[in-house]
């Protein structure tokens, strides 16, 4: 059975049914123009968006992976974190918020200083090789993602062989042993949906993972709100693919491997799994 709970600083939050993680970006150049958020007001008003709409966790990130986007360097990544950390720990730290990084410092900066309870690394620990010491003594949470090669390639498409979702699998075997090994307790997998794949892969994946990932009984978290992978198929843009982004969330939902959707639009998410939690009595055998 896979794990269904996670301790956020002594708290268990429960995995039981789907969570729905809202996404906020304090960048000036995130690839879907919808999701950035300047300033104070405006984080006021997108964590009250995340809560009104039924939102459960928050996936704050300072640092953009938009194709063509300028890497900031560490210092300028804590700055853009911090006056969204500290109005989340004043005002709204009810929610649990991970902290999308590939530093350890910054890491380290968010959850002393903050509390955040979640680091979201998109490398894996290739970038920076005190990541994984950092997080095992931090005590959190810890988002694995699959992406081969470094961050700066990250959207270099790969050839997996014998097929993709056999190459995640040998990925996140040897990185949760490493992880186990160095003291991290809770470690949820992200497939890695539009890094370094063809976008024949990031479909097959979809269609796989579940299946492929259930050996290491761990969370899954899926992230392909608005993503490539979805607006160039449909010919369109990041701020037209809502709809293309709900029909592979209910996929995911449907292969039986999401607790986690990382979404820009929490209400659509939440109708979702709302939706297909009642379908699913029906769908046993389909």
């Amino acid at each position: 059975m896979r794990q269904s709970t996670l301790n956020l600083g002594g708290k268990i939050f429960s995995l039981a049914k789907p969570q729905v993680m809202g996404i906020v970006n304090v960048t000036p150049d995130s690839f879907y123009a919808g999701s950035r958020t300047e300033g104070e007001k405006a984080l006021h008003a997108r964590y009250q968006e995340i809560i009104a709409e039924g939102g459960t966790m928050i996936d704050l990130g300072g640092c953009s992976t938009r194709p063509g986007s300028v890497m900031p360097d560490s210092r300028e990544e804590m700055e853009r974190l911090r006056p969204a950390l500290a109005l989340w720990q004043r005002e709204y730290n009810h929610l649990p918020l991970s902290v999308d990084t590939f530093r350890a410092d910054v890491a380290t900066m968010a959850v002393e200083e903050y509390g955040a309870q979640i680091i979201n690394d998109i490398a894996g620990g290739t970038e920076d090789p005190l990541m994984y010491a950092t997080v095992a003594r931090l005590g959190v949470p810890y988002i694995l993602m699959h992406l081969e090669g470094q961050v700066g390639g990250m959207h270099v498409e790969r050839t997996y062989t014998p097929n993709v979702e056999t190459a995640v699998l040998d990925y996140f075997i040897k990185k949760v042993q490493t992880l186990r090994e160095m003291g991290v307790k809770d470690i949820i997998l992200d497939p890695g949906f539009g890094f370094s794949k063809k976008a024949e892969d990031n479909y097959r994946l979809l269609a796989h993972y579940a299946s492929a990932l259930a050996p290491l009984k761990l969370p899954i978290l899926i992230g392909v709100s608005r993503k490539r992978m979805v607006w160039q198929l449909l010919e369109s843009s990041a701020g037209e693919a809502l709809n293309g982004t709900t029909v592979l969330h209910t996929l995911a939902l449907l292969r039986g491997g999401a607790d986690i959707l990382r979404v820009h639009d929490v209400r659509a998410a939440m109708e979702t799994i709302k939706l297909m939690e009642v379908m699913r009595p029906y769908l046993e055998g389909v």
